[in-house]
């Protein structure tokens, strides 16, 4: 079923009808621990305790679950983890016993989706551990009744892998076994899934639905940039075309590339260092751009704020890396009195420190006869820098200390209407808040405090 059509309370439920029949233990098996509150909701809200839903990881992996009655929640990783003397699993077969007749739920079942295996990017795989745990369970429990959620059914054949349950093969089927049902309905492509989805549903043991789109309505909200900030993005791409004519400079002061023929002698270095410099520049302009929609979205969200709507901005960056290396600079003074800019040169700039080659290459000849080169260092072992490459990585150091500073876009935000506005609901664990005073404070945050505002939002 995809996102929002309701997997939790279909869960719940099915746990519920078999509650009121007598089976009083059931599994729910989910992603991860941070779900547990979702399926305490959905729990509570078809009428059960929150209580009546309690986590594995409560219990130490050797210990015996004292919890008689109720539902054990068990993340995927979880399950998989083991020690020498003792396993997860096996703790949980010893809760549930071999007559366990109850519910086993795998919500986000496309976890154990590599539990066959197989063709990967680089070559064959082996099947996953948490995949092979899930199918071990369903094995060893053979009256249990099995409950497989996810909204992204069968995309991919490998993701009916570890469905063990559904009679896809075996005896009394079209294939003798898992690894011939993969190798045929692979070899048949999307009809073939549809086949078998079609199949399944007629014999009611597959379900697909989404929510409707009707009434849903779609705008694109262009921003168009301003004089200024076609002039700040301007100076940027000439600071990144300098730094590009340095790289390509340095390369050849350091020896990396000769500067005649442009060939390398050593090409691990000549890629490593270009992908660095891509990589490091697609990171800051994607900041770049995000942050100068930053006018037009605020003046979008306060339109909707004065019609009474309620507003939820998606956002593909947090800048929590570039928060923690900026932290992780500075002295203990510096951190009692803040005072940061989270802008993306500071990546630019760590990259210039930190990756731009600087140390000079030496030739030497391999068993093989051919000519290389590799990083020199002195008779002390201390690596051998170019003069010329340090001091134009110095100049460019310099050039960018002087740009204008980029915001990012979820500090932007959160900084235009007040932490107390805006409900924050990232994976990032701490945040840089202005004060009303302008000065700066550092607020930890974790998974509940997620949860706190959610709950501020929703009320």
């Amino acid at each position: 079923d995809g996102t929002g059509a309701g997997k939790g309370r279909q869960i719940a439920a099915c746990i519920l009808d078999g509650w009121l029949a007598g089976r009083r233990k059931a599994i729910w098996v989910s992603k991860n621990e941070s779900l547990l509150e979702d399926a305490r909701r959905d729990w509570s809200a078809i009428g059960g305790l929150a209580a009546d839903i309690q986590p594995l990881s409560n219990w130490k992996i050797d210990q015996a679950v004292p919890f008689r009655e109720g539902i054990l929640f068990v993340t995927y990783p979880t399950l998989r983890s083991q020690r020498q003397d003792a396993t997860r699993l096996k703790q949980l077969l010893d809760w549930a016993g071999e007559e366990f007749e109850g519910v086993i739920a795998f919500d986000e079942s496309h976890e154990m989706g590599g539990v066959a295996g197989g063709e990967g990017a680089r070559g064959t795989k082996s099947g996953s551990l948490q995949g092979i745990a899930g199918v071990l369970l369903q094995n060893n429990l053979p009256d249990a009744r099995v409950l497989y959620a996810s909204a992204t059914g069968a995309s991919e054949v490998n993701n009916l892998a570890y469905a063990v349950r559904l009679g896809l093969w075996g005896p009394g089927t079209a294939f003798a076994n898992r690894e011939d049902f993969i190798s045929q309905i692979r070899a048949g492509g999307i009809a073939a899934m549809e086949l078998v989805s079609r199949d399944l549903k007629a014999l009611g043991l597959y379900q697909a639905r989404a929510l409707s789109f009707a009434g849903v309505e779609y705008d694109i909200l262009k921003h168009d940039l301003t004089a200024q900030q076609i002039a700040v993005y301007d100076t940027y791409a000439d600071a990144w075309a300098i730094i590009h004519q340095n790289l390509e400079e340095a390369l050849e002061l350091t020896g990396v590339v000769d500067e005649i023929d442009g060939a390398t002698l050593n090409s691990g270095a000549k890629a490593a260092a270009r992908s660095r410099f891509e990589s490091t520049k697609q990171r800051f302009f994607n900041q770049l751009l995000l942050s100068m929609k930053l006018p037009t979205l605020i003046a979008a969200i306060n339109s909707h704020l004065d019609r009474d709507e309620v507003v939820v901005v998606q956002l593909v960056s947090t800048a929590e890396s570039i928060l923690d290396r900026r932290l992780d600079s500075l002295s203990p003074e510096e951190r009692a009195e803040l005072d940061l800019d989270l802008s993306p040169l500071d990546a630019v700039i760590e990259y210039l420190e930190r990756a731009f080659p600087t140390q000079q290459m030496q030739e030497f000849v391999d068993d093989t006869g051919t000519q290389r080169s590799a990083p020199m260092f002195d008779e002390e072992g201390r690596p051998v820098h170019n003069q010329t490459a340090i001091a134009r990585r110095g100049e460019m150091i310099e050039h960018l200390c002087a740009m204008p500073p980029i915001k990012p876009a979820l500090d932007g935000i959160i900084e235009h209407f007040g932490p107390e506005k805006v409900a924050e609901v990232t994976g990032r664990s701490k945040r840089l808040i202005t004060q009303s005073d302008g000065q700066q404070r550092l607020e930890t945050r974790s998974p509940r405090t997620n949860q706190s505002e959610t709950d501020q939002f929703m009320d």
